[in-house]
């Protein structure tokens, strides 16, 4: 079943710009193959991905991403089915964001920007609203 999962984590201090490029290569080289796409955002201190495919593909590999020790508390944002793909031609793309500027990054509303550092934080877990506003970064 086609579905989504976002997620939410801590980026370690030993996780260098060199790690990050690292990720990615990976998810270059290895999402092809188990039909995954999506997206990661991520500053010094955060990640912030979602992730889209078959269900048991993407929960396999959300078991492998909360044993990486490039991040801490890693948090589920949501999980679930979707009609169709909203990033269906990348195995991953990334963006760097500065947290503290996010509003100037996108076209985030002041309320907007107010739940991103919620979501950031952990703190809200209402899927639809974070799949829209991860969305904002990547027109």
């Amino acid at each position: 079943m086609l579905s989504h999962l976002v997620y939410v984590s801590v980026r370690k201090k030993e996780c260098t710009d060199e790690e990050i490029d690292k990720i990615l290569a990976a998810c270059k080289r290895n999402n092809p193959k188990l039909d995954i796409t999506g997206v990661l955002l991520y500053s010094k201190t955060h990640f912030l991905q979602y992730l889209e495919g078959d269900y048991k593909e993407i929960s396999g590999l959300y078991e492998k991403i909360k044993s990486d020790d490039r991040h801490k508390n890693v948090v589920l944002i949501t999980t679930g089915p979707i009609k169709e793909r909203t990033f269906p031609s990348w195995e991953m793309g990334a963006k760097e964001i500065n947290e503290d500027k996010v509003a100037f990054q996108t076209d985030l509303t002041e309320a907007e920007a107010k739940t991103f550092q919620d979501i950031i934080a952990g703190k809200d877990q209402e899927g639809n609203r974070s799949i829209q506003l991860i969305k904002k970064f990547f027109k």
